[in-house]
């Protein structure tokens, strides 16, 4: 971030406190290309996506709740959780005076990931940003109401005045595997169930696990392939043959980057040639999963069960 370091140390864009919460009516993709034309009649917002947009704001601009505007419309992935991963850059203006308050580097860098609910801050982009998708430019108001205790007095707003943000949606990340639905056989393998949102559950069958490493592919993505070479963005929960509940699952918090090289062999091989958009269940026994080794309440010796969803891979760091 730059300019005016001040006003960057109180509004904070990034915080380090995440949310596990979903946008409202998620289920729904759909939304207006402009929520209230009255107030964002009194934006104008020019210049190309990417780089730092002119904006012109027809000053002291009140607003008595939120208000947005898609001024460029992507035909990428849609927003639809508030955990969902994506590359993003803003620019935050006075609705008093119309002053640029803060904006991000503009510099192209498709790694700096985030996610729409780590802007704690500003909890109305959540709404302003339900079902937007990645290639798009959305200009914003944000009411009093919209704003993080404390933010709009910092930012040197009276009552009623705006702080408008423009945002530019580079990529986002699906907020679960999208892909196709693959036919499986596997008798005595465990089964995968779905709640609406994407979220799956497992169950274990009784009887002995496989000896050996299984994988299969429950979804089919046509996305990216998982290549080990930049990291990948997933989904997963994890079960101890024989148990009934998970010993972890990134479902309650954000999803994983995670490099092939750092999970246990299994867990990399069921994952490599793999396609963004697909979901994998992979039943890892211990010589490709702990071993010998307890690991944290995983007993030793144990047989793995993961269900995956690949959701992107991330760009790699710009030098």
């Amino acid at each position: 971030m730059r300019k005016i370091p001040a006003a960057l140390a109180v509004l904070g864009l990034v915080t380090v406190g995440l949310t596990g919460c979903s946008l409202p009516g998620s289920s729904d993709c759909s939304r207006p290309a402009v929520s209230d034309a009255d107030v964002m009649d009194l934006i104008d917002v020019s210049g190309e996506i990417g780089e730092q947009p002119d904006v012109e704001i027809y000053t002291p601009l009140k607003a008595s709740q939120l208000a947005f505007e898609d001024v460029v419309v992507g035909d990428g992935t849609p927003i639809t959780t508030g955990t969902q991963p994506v590359v993003l850059d803003v620019s935050l203006f006075s609705g008093a005076t119309g002053e640029l308050l803060a904006e991000s580097p503009y510099d192209g860098d498709l790694s700096r990931v985030s996610s729409v609910s780590q802007f704690s801050n500003f909890p109305g982009f959540e709404e302003a940003l339900q079902c937007a998708t990645e290639g798009s430019r959305v200009a914003i108001a944000l009411s009093p109401d919209d704003l993080g205790e404390g933010v709009a007095g910092q930012a040197g707003l009276d009552e009623g005045d705006a702080l408008v943000a423009v945002i530019d949606l580079h990529k986002v990340y699906l907020a679960s595997a999208d892909g196709q639905n693959q036919f499986n056989s596997g008798f005595g393998l465990p089964s995968v169930v779905r709640a609406p949102d994407g979220r799956p559950g497992l169950i274990i069958p009784d009887g002995a696990p496989p000896a050996d490493l299984v994988v299969q592919t429950l979804k089919k993505g046509t996305g990216e392939e998982v290549t080990g070479e930049q990291p990948v963005r997933v989904h997963y929960t994890g079960v101890v043959w024989g148990e009934n509940e998970p010993f972890d699952t990134t479902w309650d918090s954000q999803p994983a980057p995670l490099t092939l090289d750092a999970v246990v062999p299994g867990f990399a091989e069921a994952l490599e040639g793999q396609t963004v958009g697909s979901q994998i269940l992979a039943v890892i026994p211990p010589d490709q999963g702990y071993g010998d080794e307890a690991q944290g309440s995983i007993p030793a010796g144990s047989t793995l069960v993961f269900v995956i969803d690949i959701l992107g891979v991330d760009a790699v760091p710009a030098e």
